[in-house]
Parts: structure tokens; sequence; C-alpha cells
């Protein structure tokens, strides 16, 4: 399966794939199972980072990444 990674606009970066393994610097595991898709925070706003919680909207987070 292709793994497809999404970089909103003042928003999160989506990774969607079977299998999502994310590690911390560490190497430990975040518990991932079942999902097939997570959001992750880019603006360091969230209460659950590395998960995205919607806290950019709160924050004012202003970011806009396209691909050239």
């Amino acid at each position: 399966m292709t793994i497809e990674i999404q970089v909103f606009d003042s928003g999160p970066i989506l990774v969607k794939g079977a299998d999502i393994v994310l590690k911390d610097a560490n190497g430990d595991a975040w518990n991932t199972k079942g999902k097939d898709a997570v959001a992750l925070c880019r603006c360091g706003a969230s209460a659950n980072k590395p998960f995205c919680d919607g806290g950019h909207k709160g924050a004012g987070f202003k970011d806009a990444c396209k691909a050239s």
C-alpha cells in the first residue's frame, strides 16, 4: 500500500497508510494500532503532541507549504 503524507495549510501533517508506526527520539512507539491515518502537529500548540488536537486554530498558526 502507498503511504500518503499531506501537509495542510495552517494545519497538521496527515499521514495515511496501513500499519503506521510512529516512534519518538528514543525509538519508542506510540499506539497507532488500527489507525489508517494520523494527524501530526506542526504548530506546537497541541496538548496531545505529536498528534494534532486542533490547537493551531486558537494559536493563530499560519503556514502554507506548496509542492514545487
